[in-house]
């Protein structure tokens, strides 16, 4: 008999339970995450969450063609040739209390900006379309060199994306402000689900919307006029 647990994060879970006195010092959460890029703190989460009954979520497959296939023993084989199919769209996606989450991951090395060229068209437009179908869209952006990582929700991504022209970087301080930091754990190493949290909970108080946010600038170019001449955006 299968057994469906109700799916929600309480503080009663099994979790405080295998947290052991003296491992919630910065040192064991530093040596949990050596090592590990932020795919692979992705995908430890992901087990974590199936594991306890809190979200099913999943790193998406890459869609590719195999050409030729080698075998250099009886028992093995080598794929020596393929090609992809088409274009990836994001990397996971699955469900959390409800709701479809659809995210994709990026690393960046650098300090003050985030370099939207990391991020393609076709992804843009495919977090677009899941927001527009009530879905939950968002980059999980890791800035290797300070040690942070940001949720960065849809919206404010096609906005960013549509105004740098998909080439120019986004800088820190304006990720920073739009996103919201993931604070280091020890399991998982990189509990992304606590700032979906908070995402959700600030779209169901009208804090933030589904729809992106016009920056000052595009709200001075609406307001002045069709017959108005207005600066273009630098």
């Amino acid at each position: 008999m299968v057994n469906y647990p109700r799916g929600v994060r309480n503080a009663g879970s099994s979790v405080a339970d295998q947290l052991k006195a003296g491992k919630h010092s910065q040192r064991g959460l530093t040596f949990g995450k050596r090592g590990m890029g932020l795919e692979d703190e992705i995908n430890a989460a992901n087990e974590y969450y199936l594991a306890d009954h809190l979200a099913v979520i999943y790193k998406k497959p890459t869609p590719v063609t195999i050409v030729k296939v080698d075998y250099p023993a009886r028992s093995a084989a080598k794929i020596t040739e393929a090609y992809f199919q088409k274009p990836s769209t994001t990397d996971y996606n699955g469900v959390y209390q409800g709701r479809y989450l659809d995210f994709d991951a990026k690393e960046t090395k650098n300090k003050t900006s985030f370099p939207m060229k990391n991020v393609h068209e076709h992804q843009v437009q495919h977090l677009a379309n899941v927001v527009s179908q009530g879905g939950v869209g968002f980059l999980l952006v890791k800035f290797t060199t300070l040690d942070e990582t940001y949720l960065y929700p849809a919206p404010e991504l096609v906005a960013a994306w549509q105004r740098l022209e998909g080439h120019r970087s986004l800088s820190y301080d304006e990720l920073k402000q739009d996103a919201y930091r993931i604070q280091p754990s020890l399991t998982p190493s990189l509990d992304y689900l606590k700032a979906v949290d908070d995402y959700l909970a600030d779209l169901a108080a009208g804090i933030r919307s589904d729809r992106p946010k016009k920056r000052k600038q595009e709200k001075n170019m609406a307001s002045s006029g069709p017959d108005q001449p207005s600066e273009k955006p630098s």
